[in-house]
């Protein structure tokens, strides 16, 4: 039987990417050996191994994620792109790469339920159900968003790493490739917070949303002001109940005091980004961002 998986690509021309691979300095070929080694061994463990606990649930991102941001980083780096902190400072790294698949985890619920896969840490999801499964039943949605909004606020712990990862980016093309995902991933958590259509099917951003997204996502203060915007959306809809609720208000809190610009009362991604002939403007790229947009859709 044919697969149907995305990734199948990777081996059927593999000899491709064996000879870009070799036609690397050997400076990047070091970085991308040791850690295409690392993630490949790490995830041998999870095939064995469920994710138990919050810990088990940090590892896993780690080898999945977290390592593709230390790899990116030490390339930025090394390429002179970027400042050599950039690649040394691990810790950072690897929450940017944390926080995009926690995202990815937590939105892709019930597509993996249905493909038999359990990402979601048992830690926190036992706390309200007996079997993970049962989340995706309409008679158990309030236990189900319950444990939804304590794992979005699990990963809005990675917001300050975020922002301070991004404030060292100097190269503009580094930056919004970095960028892009970021702010794609803290919308989609607004979309997925206290949200019950997570166990029903996926939720997404709009596309027209994503576009514009994308092109903000050029400076920091565009960056924090978009991070701002949709933490502040969170934090509105807490509920009072919600057994997580003094945690998510403590880290929504930070993010909002980190993410505070001079442009807070000027600019608003919820509205349209130009007016007048800028529409037009923006009119003739859609088509394109829509396209790039396509790169990043597996990822956020």
């Amino acid at each position: 039987m044919e697969s149907k998986e995305k990734d199948k690509a990777v081996l059927e021309d593999f000899p491709t990417i064996s000879a870009e691979f070799r036609s690397l300095a050997p400076i990047y070929q070091d970085i991308i050996a040791d850690i295409t080694k690392r993630m490949g061994e790490g995830m041998t463990v999870f095939m064995k191994k469920e994710v138990m606990t919050n810990a088990d649930w940090n590892e896993y991102c780690h080898y999945v994620a977290g390592l593709v941001g230390i790899g990116l980083s030490q390339l930025f780096s090394a390429s002179k792109l970027e400042a050599e902190i950039v690649g040394e400072d691990t810790e950072l790294s690897n929450s940017m790469g944390l926080f995009l698949q926690k995202t990815n985890i937590i939105r892709d619920y019930l597509e993996d339920i249905i493909e038999g896969r359990k990402f979601w840490p048992r830690e926190t999801w036992g706390k309200h159900s007996e079997n993970l499964e049962d989340f995706k039943e309409s008679q158990n949605f309030d236990k189900s968003v319950h444990c939804l909004n304590d794992l979005v606020t699990n990963a809005l712990g990675h917001v300050p790493d975020v922002l301070k990862y991004m404030s060292r980016i100097k190269n503009q093309s580094v930056f919004n490739f970095c960028a892009i995902p970021q702010v794609m991933a803290i919308a989609t958590l607004a979309c997925c917070y206290d949200n019950q259509n997570v166990f029903t099917g996926v939720v997404k951003i709009r596309k027209g949303q994503a576009v514009g997204l994308m092109m903000e996502a050029t400076t920091m203060d565009n960056i924090k002001q978009i991070i701002y915007n949709y933490t502040k959306e969170i934090q509105k809809r807490i509920p009072a109940d919600d057994p997580s609720a003094e945690r998510t208000r403590q880290i929504t809190s930070e993010i909002l005091e980190l993410s505070v610009t001079d442009k807070q009362s000027s600019c608003n991604v919820y509205l349209p980004l130009y007016v007048s002939g800028a529409m037009l403007t923006t009119a003739i790229v859609y088509q394109y961002w829509t396209n790039i947009l396509q790169v990043y859709d597996d990822y956020i």
